[in-house]
């Protein structure tokens, strides 16, 4: 789940610098939604694993 969050980013910033701003706006906010997903799921995962 982190690479796509990654890739999506790579993906916006080539789209930013190429100048498609719509594809760029759009694979950014995946790649964020991606990330802070990651974040929640790693953040369960050490919680719950401490417990066993």
């Amino acid at each position: 789940m982190l690479g796509n969050a990654v890739l999506f980013l790579i993906i916006a910033i080539i789209a930013g610098a190429v100048g498609f701003s719509g594809i760029a706006g759009a694979a950014s906010t995946i790649a964020q939604i991606l990330f802070v997903l990651f974040v929640v799921l790693f953040i369960v995962s050490f919680i719950t694993g401490r417990r066993r």
